[in-house]
């Protein structure tokens, strides 16, 4: 059975999934650029302080939000990592119908670490489905009905001794 449709998704969500790490390293990088970097810590501190809403606990609990993003970006990059070993474990599982089962298991374990709800994720679904759900079509077999001979009218088949 030509699994094309799964490996064209698996592969998809090989390359969303990099893009994704990607762009969460780039990010926890610079979230984590700006808060070891004081002079421009020290710039938006100034520009928060000038607003007259804004009490010190108020800037302290937005710095420590700004560094627990970053951290919690770090937590991301390590699922999208798994997310992605994953993938490609379960597209080496399906590439030549090796185990389509496994396979599928695999694509929506990594559509779960991938993120619930994402792009990736739903390809992931969708190809993990197609392999656990699509079956293999046997081809046909000669059927022989017993309650229908080829023996022609009035020949029951006995013959004699």
């Amino acid at each position: 059975m030509s699994r094309t449709a799964e490996r064209v998704l698996g592969i998809i969500g090989i390359v969303f999934t990099v893009i994704s790490i990607f762009g969460a390293v780039f990010g926890a990088v610079i979230f984590r650029m700006f808060t070891t970097n004081a002079d421009f810590r020290q710039e938006i501190e100034m520009e928060l302080y000038s607003d007259p809403a804004m009490t010190p606990a108020d800037i302290d609990m937005f710095f420590n939000m700004f560094d627990a993003f970053g951290g919690f970006l770090w937590f991301v990059v390590v699922f999208f990592l798994i997310s992605l070993m994953l993938n490609i474990f379960g597209l080496v599982k399906i590439w030549n119908n090796k185990n389509p089962k496994l396979a599928g298991i695999l694509f929506i374990i990594a559509g779960l670490t991938a993120g619930i709800v994402s792009l990736t994720s739903i390809l992931l679904y969708v190809a993990g489905i197609m392999c656990l759900t699509r079956k293999e079509t046997l081809p046909p077999r000669d059927y022989q009905d017993p309650l229908v001979t080829d023996t022609p009218p009035g020949d029951d088949g006995m013959r004699p001794l």
